[in-house]
């Protein structure tokens, strides 16, 4: 298997229903109380990609990456329209959006992360598939220039610099991002009927751990 640095198609992802899932385990004790607990330190996104087929010319297009998919074996890039950018809906993207590290002196990689919430309960996303040529950092209040001495690894997710900033100084971002997600089936059930009376497909995408 291997992952492929291509996005499905937006226009079809657009209009997908799906969201984070979280797996949680509860023991009910004899007294009534309750135990919780996750084996999972980060959620996983599930989407639904067939809600965005609108024509035979989508469905043809999904048959095709599909294809070139093979499946379930390669995983690729998907973009969610309720949760791609750092920064709050609506609103450009900042150097200032996110905290992605504190400067050691030492430190000179830095993974790119989002941040639910605040404070002590607030939780840190891994951002492992940034949008190319979306990416502005910052250190210490001051954006740093394309070409100033950082290098952002599309791939991983992971800014890199050339010297690591100062101790002290708060390292910021701001980013598009994608999902790695593969499809979650090896089939496709497509009745012609069916499809032109509205009726669409159920074509599952899940997100892959990298």
């Amino acid at each position: 298997m291997a992952f492929h640095e291509t996005r499905f198609p937006t226009k079809l992802s657009f209009g997908a229903t799906g969201g984070p899932e979280r797996r949680t385990e509860i023991v009910t004790l004899s007294n009534g109380f309750e135990e919780r607990n996750t084996p999972w330190q980060h959620s996983r996104r599930r989407y639904d990609a067939g809600v965005g087929l609108r024509s035979m010319a989508d469905l043809e297009t999904l048959i095709a990456f599909f294809e070139e998919r093979r499946g379930q074996l390669h995983a690729f890039r998907w973009k969610d329209w309720t949760d791609f950018r750092s920064g709050p809906a609506g609103h450009a993207t900042g150097f200032l959006d996110q905290i992605i590290g504190v400067g050691d002196g030492e430190i000179r990689r830095f993974q790119l992360v989002k941040t639910y919430g605040h404070g002590a309960t607030g939780y840190r996303r891994p951002v492992t598939k940034p949008v190319t040529g979306t990416v502005r950092v910052g250190v210490g209040g001051r954006e740093i220039e394309p070409g100033g001495g950082i290098d952002i690894e599309s791939t991983t997710g992971e800014v890199v610099f050339d010297a690591a900033p100062r101790e002290g100084d708060l390292v910021t971002a701001g980013f598009e991002f994608d999902v790695p997600v593969r499809f979650d089936m090896d089939r496709i059930d497509v009745a012609l009927d069916t499809f032109n009376a509205g009726q669409v497909p159920n074509v599952p995408v899940i997100e892959v751990r990298l």
